[in-house]
């Protein structure tokens, strides 16, 4: 399994860093006295993730958590520029959860909104580990009617384990807001792309998925509901979790073999959080590429486009 290759290569890791030094330094003699060592221990990686090339829905789902994948804030510091966030729903309160604003992608406005899990402990807590109450998906709701009156594409970024189920979340409205924001978006007149970016399950990932382009990063699950809670209901055992990735269809490959996904991104070898640099330059590139596809329909086409693609993914497909 993919999680034992990452554990191997953990101290593989550590060691060329530390032969490495400090990147910024200008001084290459360390690098130089140890290049044997270091070609050695490159060698050995390679060799590891060379184990990386058949990888299972349950491998999958293990790198689409990874706490160290990019999240949504490395993501807006690396591919778009004059990000300015905006807060709030203007009925409750603010939810970290969904971060959200106004961007340059490549001198073109567009306006952002993707979930927020946090990288460190403190902001998880903060951020509710990426479960929206019905605020966060109110706040997305309004960006994106604030970008249809000026015109300007939205680019969402899913990666959440579903809307936060609590009793408080379902006193505010929860199913409500995720409801309405679904009718919302499916009649918008501006480009929308959607990026799942980890994990994307249930209805609050599909709050910020109703768009014109579903984009998938190759390591990427997309679902209903997650493969814990799948066996849990279908066999009433959680630990069955593994069989369910496997009869869900929830990778990238899967959906996009529906028709359901238009892209996947390619990753680095092992998994997204090896390498964020070259990820960020395959996810410029296919935004690039789809925004100018769909820079061409005007708005009655773009809504009717949608309209007809999640017509499509409901029907029932013959065996």
């Amino acid at each position: 399994m993919i999680k034992d290759i990452l554990q191997q290569l953990a101290p593989l890791d550590e060691k060329i860093a530390a032969l490495r030094g400090d990147p910024a330094d200008e001084n290459m003699t360390d690098i130089t006295n140890h290049a044997a060592e270091l070609a050695e221990l490159s060698a050995q990686e390679d060799a590891l993730l060379s184990g990386c090339g058949a990888l299972t829905a349950e491998d999958r789902v293990f790198l689409a958590r990874h706490p160290e994948r990019p999240h949504i804030d490395e993501i807006v510091d690396a591919l778009f520029t004059d990000f300015f966030e905006q807060c709030g729903d203007r009925q409750c309160k603010e939810d970290a959860a969904i971060l959200g604003g106004v961007a340059l992608f490549h001198g073109q406005p567009v306006t952002v909104i993707g979930h927020r899990k946090g990288s460190t402990l403190e902001e998880n807590l903060r951020c509710n580990f990426g479960m929206p109450g019905p605020e966060g998906y109110r706040k997305a709701l309004r960006l994106m009617k604030q970008a249809e009156k000026f015109d300007r594409p939205i680019i969402t970024f899913i990666d959440t384990p579903g809307a936060y189920p609590g009793k408080d979340a379902e006193e505010r409205g929860q199913g409500e807001a995720i409801a309405r924001n679904l009718m919302e978006m499916s009649g918008l007149t501006v480009p929308v792309i959607a990026v799942v970016t980890g994990e994307g399950s249930s209805g609050g990932a599909l709050a910020l998925g109703v768009a014109n382009r579903i984009l998938m990063l190759e390591n990427a699950v997309y679902s209903v509901l997650s493969p814990e809670g799948f066996a849990s209901i279908l066999w009433k055992d959680s630990s069955r979790s593994g069989e369910a990735c496997e009869i869900m269809k929830l990778t990238a490959q899967d959906l996009y073999k529906d028709g359901i996904v238009e892209e996947i991104i390619p990753e680095p070898v092992g998994g997204a959080q090896r390498a964020h640099g070259v990820l960020f330059g395959n996810l410029d590139e296919a935004l690039r590429r789809q925004l100018r596809s769909l820079d061409r329909m005007n708005g009655r086409q773009l809504a009717e486009q949608r309209y007809q693609k999640f017509r499509q993914i409901g029907e029932m497909r013959k065996a």
